[in-house]
């Protein structure tokens, strides 16, 4: 397994120190949220992207993707009943698969709880058709740039809109298309009443990327929930992609975070 870790735990480093810190701590991959590279996805210039992946080549790491994708954005929903929201939305997104390709990167997972939960007046129903609408205007740029985007389920907590595996797939199904696919988050799962082990059984391999993280919003082994029989399930499955670390209470430090939660995974991965 290929692991990697999401930049924005290390708030306030320069993209350079981040590389070097994270190639040194062991990982083979960076996962980048858009919000710490530039206000905009449109601010973001293919010069720019090919000097932070360069960067990050020069520390001997990919860059995997992107995440996060319309965090900090304002004016853009995917399930808004508006039609120009959701043209809105798709452009951006096509932006941001440019961007992605030109750092290298070959996925972009979509989370965007805030930009994605119901609006009023919209039902499940038609949040799912503007869901799909929205996802299959930018399967041409997908497929032309190499890039995958994953769906992410999200726990009821965080959205009302796809919140278990099922959901998210239903999605993917109606989209129908190759470069859009499933991604599992080891926190979300946790919200399901399906134990964890069994949801990446059955749907990791059809999953494009996997999140590890604990419950309690840290790193891997920050928590109770232990990693091996879920790293056990996904390699059995046959998953070949990254496994990235994704963290969202900061506080044990950047440092510690990153170096332990490698640890945990690779003690989990051993056959």
């Amino acid at each position: 397994m290929r692991f990697a870790i999401c930049n924005e735990l290390f708030e306030g480093w320069s993209f350079a120190d981040v590389c070097e810190h994270v190639a040194a701590v062991g990982y083979a991959g960076l996962e980048l949220a858009p919000f710490t590279l530039a206000p905009s996805a449109h601010e973001l210039t293919n010069a720019q992207c090919r000097t932070l992946r360069a960067t990050a080549a020069a520390a001997g790491l990919e860059i995997v993707g992107l995440h996060w994708l319309l965090a900090k954005t304002e004016g853009l929903h995917l399930t808004s009943p508006e039609v120009g929201v959701r043209d809105r939305t798709a452009a951006y997104l096509r932006d941001l698969a440019r961007a992605c390709h030109e750092l290298g990167g070959s996925v972009m997972i979509f989370g965007s709880p805030g930009q994605r939960s119901l609006l009023p007046g919209v039902s499940v129903d038609q949040a799912f058709d503007h869901a799909v609408e929205v996802f299959s205007a930018i399967t041409p740029d997908l497929d032309r740039l190499g890039v995958r985007l994953c769906l992410e389920p999200l726990g009821p907590v965080e959205t009302d809109f796809i919140n278990t595996c099922a959901e998210a797939a239903r999605v993917v199904d109606a989209v129908a298309h190759p470069n859009v696919q499933l991604h599992l988050d080891v926190k979300a799962m946790c919200s399901e009443a399906e134990p964890v082990v069994d949801l990446v059984r059955r749907w990791a391999p059809r999953a494009g990327h996997f999140h590890a993280n604990d419950p309690n919003l840290q790193g891997p082994g920050f928590g109770d929930l232990d990693f091996a029989p879920i790293l056990s399930a996904l390699r059995e499955s046959g998953y070949a992609h990254w496994v990235s670390v994704e963290v969202f209470d900061f506080a044990p430090g950047a440092e510690v975070t990153a170096r332990e939660s490698l640890a945990c995974l690779q003690r989990a991965s051993v056959p």
